[in-house]
């Protein structure tokens, strides 16, 4: 699953971090892959910034296989493929070759270690990497804040997944839109969930993530909310986040 929206400050870390260690608290298998130079989801799940020798940035760009590049995190059961600064040069260095597109895939497809779910983190812009992640991904999240702007962008993002999935990934499938930083208090937080709804209807969880002190709290402890303060209701809303995509791809199964 990619965790995409090209607008930064939507909670698209945030939720590609708590949503991984959410899942994998239901004895998944789960591999988190930073696809964002900025390398905040390594960062907030304690990976070092000068201990990325092995990262996005040599999978992409040097072939290193991606089972050489995985490393445990301190959650049980979830997994990191960490990002490096010299990932935003990337673009640059394979934007001529041939199957720029299907650098990530392909290491995917040669990757040995099996998992019940990769979430991949995506930068906010609608870039190499981006389109690299679309392509291998089976089905995107777009985290989307509880703002007045946030309509703004989304219909070229539709746009940008309709054509990959037209293009480079038939098998390309949105599994939601996800409400983040939901204030209770704020009517404009409720009028911008229901606006949303009425737009995009059953493409939207039913799971709204509210604005909540812990989860922000929680990436300076290099930790994801769920383990950080467990009883939090940022947690209790990640883990209802996880239960709704468990439940979706079960039905998708059938």
């Amino acid at each position: 699953m990619a965790v995409v929206n090209q607008k930064g400050g939507v909670g698209k870390t945030t939720t590609a971090i708590n949503l991984a260690a959410a899942l994998a608290e239901h004895e998944q298998r789960v591999l988190l892959i930073d696809m964002d130079p900025q390398g905040n989801a390594s960062t907030g799940l304690g990976v070092r910034r000068d201990d990325r020798e092995q990262s996005t940035y040599h999978v992409l760009t040097d072939g290193l296989s991606i089972d050489d590049a995985v490393r445990p995190t301190r959650v049980r059961g979830l997994y990191i493929l960490p990002s490096h600064p010299d990932l935003a040069a990337a673009e640059l260095e394979i934007g001529t070759a041939d199957g720029r597109t299907r650098r990530l895939s392909d290491a995917m497809e040669a990757a040995t270690a099996g998992f019940d779910y990769v979430l991949i983190d995506c930068p906010p812009s609608l870039n190499l990497l981006t389109l690299n992640a679309l392509t291998a991904a089976r089905s995107i999240i777009v985290p989307l804040q509880c703002e007045f702007f946030a309509l703004e962008g989304l219909s070229q993002l539709l746009k940008t997944v309709e054509m990959a999935k037209a293009g480079i990934n038939p098998k390309l499938a949105i599994d939601g839109v996800v409400l983040t930083m939901y204030d209770k208090r704020n009517r404009l937080s409720a009028q911008v969930a229901d606006d949303v709804r009425r737009h995009l209807g059953r493409a939207v969880f039913e799971t709204v993530i509210p604005r909540n002190v812990r989860i922000a709290e929680a990436p300076s402890f290099a930790e994801p909310v769920t383990t950080y303060d467990s009883a939090s209701q940022g947690a209790k809303a990640y883990r209802r986040l996880a239960r709704e995509i468990l439940r979706k791809h079960a039905q998708r199964k059938k």
